[in-house]
């Protein structure tokens, strides 16, 4: 993306703070998310591979909680049909801000609205293909079969859920050999010791996630008719869902 810095937001010891994406995380964040998600780069690729086979005409795409558009540029640039938009939603100001920047700097085929919105509060019709990166973790865990719920009502029949989240597992000993390879990853991506630590205390309380068993459960209690993984890497998951 355009103007990324290098993530240096924990290399100073600071007092504990709850995560928040102000402008300190987006003028950060494709660096950020580069060096501490497993397998990102080919999350966006099967997007746009997702995209060229399942939005359909007069439709509309989703991608709620859009960061910095990157899986809505993915999604206009894979797909193929007449009549798509493709609308961005983020309740982050400064988050929509960089977004537009980056819309803006990319070429790509299909139209993309931004939108500051809490994702709760959109209204989803007309949908061939919805796009929850990393989002659903940061929402309660009281409130998330309503999210599904809303999403499914609002696809159109064979339209394609794409949820991406940080997962855990069930079995202790596999849970902490996957955190300790994650936090490996990250060393092999220049974060320190201290930024590790301080960046797992900041989001400790805000992004709570759960095993891909929920997951699948979950999208399948919804009503959606095929469900699965299909990509991981270490702790971190990938998922379709189609409606029938």
């Amino acid at each position: 993306m355009s103007n990324s810095q290098s993530d240096q937001i924990y290399a100073i010891e600071q007092s504990n703070q709850r995560f928040q994406f102000d402008k300190k995380v987006a003028a950060v964040f494709p660096d950020m998310i580069k060096r501490s998600v497993p397998g990102y780069q080919d999350v966006i690729l099967n997007i746009q591979q997702l995209a060229a086979s399942y939005t359909q005409p007069n439709s509309t795409c989703y991608d709620l909680g859009c960061s910095l558009g990157a899986a809505s540029l993915a999604m206009s640039h894979g797909n193929q049909q007449q009549n798509v938009k493709i609308i961005a939603v983020d309740n982050s100001e400064a988050m929509i801000k960089q977004c537009s920047t980056n819309i803006q700097s990319f070429k790509h085929r299909t139209p993309i609205e931004l939108l500051q919105s809490d994702l709760q509060r959109v209204t989803i019709k007309k949908a061939s293909m919805v796009v929850l990166n990393y989002t659903l973790q940061f929402i309660p865990q009281t409130l998330r079969t309503s999210v599904l719920e809303h999403i499914f009502n609002g696809l159109l029949p064979g339209g394609i859920l794409v949820l991406s989240e940080k997962i855990i597992f069930s079995d202790s000993k596999i849970n902490q050999l996957m955190i300790e390879l994650h936090h490996q990853f990250k060393r092999q991506n220049g974060y320190s010791e201290l930024e590790i630590s301080q960046k797992r205390n900041a989001l400790e309380t805000v992004l709570i996630p759960e095993t891909a068993a929920c997951h699948l459960e979950r999208l399948e209690k919804v009503g959606f008719s095929h469900v699965s993984c299909y990509q991981q890497q270490l702790n971190f998951a990938s998922f379709v869902a189609i409606k029938r």
